[in-house]
């Protein structure tokens, strides 16, 4: 028999439980919020858009996409990570909330790593580096022989992007002699790209896959671990003698790091149904989005690789949002 004072804790510890059992299983009772830190119409508003709308159906409650931009996303991050740790208030996350924005702001009012935790993971944007289809060079090699002889122009969305530090992490492997222009979103960049206004672009497939397609563009490499089924043609950087020369967007959603176990795993369970559903996977696959339906803890194992990876990169390049 068990002593007394460990009934007393026993009983506590169930008695605590209750509770937070009680409302997983009646969650949700009420609608639901996905804060995004980006305007509308951006690649993370229509994902969030599309796939909150599959959400809510599984859920039986509306899902609500609120739009807060500023920052880098700061504001959106902060929003969440100090709202009630219920399940009803999400961020839609990616490369610069969980990875890279504690490296390029000296302070942050939310910590990535210890107030948010992951639901879901929404896929890996392969980035290619891409070319006009006449007066360019014909292959990386070719690219790599022009920056020896003049700096290579190369366009991005914008400083701090995906894009931009991955061609910093191209620099770095291949020493090709590059200065990078930042532009206001990817479809700018492509149109200066076309317009001759710069050598090259870093896009990511929900953008540049089109224009690969259509032969707008030559792509030159592709910045994933093997080809894509969207554009086979084109070589990675590892077949080009570069290996660990990898780098992606992606996109995931979080919630505040003490919801309760139950309410994540329940909100992991509907997200990996909805993006699997046959109208988001024909979506994904059409704009050359790697998918893989990982659980929380394989999604926070993956962010913690990219920590190890962009962070340091960050900090020895200097790079700074904030002063």
């Amino acid at each position: 028999m068990l002593p007394r004072r460990n009934l007393l804790r026993t009983g506590a510890a169930m008695a605590a439980a209750l509770p937070v059992a009680a409302q997983a299983q009646g969650f949700p009772d009420r609608s639901l919020r996905w804060v995004v830190g980006y305007p509308p119409g951006g690649a993370s508003d229509t994902f969030a858009r599309l796939i909150g709308a599959s959400l809510a159906t599984r859920l039986g409650q509306s899902v609500v996409v609120e739009n807060r931009p500023g920052g880098g996303a700061v504001l959106a991050s902060e929003i969440v990570a100090r709202s009630a740790p219920d399940g009803y208030t999400w961020l839609h996350v990616d490369n610069g909330i969980l990875t890279y924005n504690p490296a390029l702001y000296s302070r942050l009012p939310y910590n990535p790593d210890t107030d948010l935790t992951g639901i879901g993971f929404i896929g890996r944007f392969p980035l290619y580096i891409v070319v006009r289809t006449e007066n360019a060079p014909t292959d990386f090699a070719g690219l790599l022989a022009a920056s020896r002889q003049k700096s290579i122009t190369y366009g991005t969305p914008a400083v701090a992007s995906p894009h931009h530090l991955a061609m910093e992490l191209v620099r770095r492997r291949t020493q090709i002699d590059v200065t990078h222009v930042p532009y206001r979103g990817g479809p700018a960049a492509m149109q200066d790209l076309l317009a001759g206004q710069v050598d090259c672009v870093v896009i990511d497939t929900a953008t540049g896959l089109p224009f690969i397609r259509d032969g707008k563009v030559r792509a030159l490499a592709v910045l994933t671990e093997a080809r894509t089924p969207g554009a086979p043609e084109v070589p990675t950087m590892a077949e080009l003698g570069y290996p660990n020369t990898v780098a992606y967007g992606w996109q995931g959603m979080s919630v505040p790091s003490a919801t309760p176990a139950p309410i994540v795993a329940r909100l992991s369970a509907a997200m990996i149904e909805a993006i699997q559903s046959p109208e988001i996977t024909s979506r994904m696959r059409g704009l050359g989005v790697d998918y893989q339906p990982w659980t929380p803890v394989q999604f926070a194992e993956f962010v913690a690789a990219e920590n190890a990876l962009w962070r340091p990169l960050i900090r020895e390049l200097g790079i700074r949002l904030d002063g």
